[in-house]
């Protein structure tokens, strides 16, 4: 059964009630007997349980990971990509010519 937050609009306490789904919602305030208590809207708490919910969950979009680790890329591929990156940041790191 869910946990209901009240609050009154007369005397201002709030409290909590578990009802059912089916049960209509409280209107008499239980300090002052005032019909003006009104349901505040509570977040819902959620939790992510196994995998795939994490950033290093999730396969890369150039290469679907083998189970035990290994990518299916060749080890040519992937040094030929290791120089490629590293020649690309050698060069955007050289100063930007002068203005003379």
């Amino acid at each position: 059964m869910p946990l209901y937050s009240y609050e009154c609009g007369n005397c201002g306490v709030q409290f909590e009630r578990m009802q059912k789904f089916a049960d209509k919602p409280i209107k008499r305030c239980p300090e002052c007997s005032k019909n003006s208590v009104k349901r505040i809207i509570q977040p819902a708490g959620i939790i992510f349980k196994g995998s795939g919910w994490y950033k290093t969950d999730s396969r890369s979009s150039s290469s679907a990971s083998i189970p035990g680790g290994k990518s299916k890329k060749s080890d040519k591929t992937e040094k030929a990509e290791k120089s490629e990156s590293k020649s690309s940041d050698s060069a955007s790191t050289s100063s930007p010519p002068s203005d003379e």
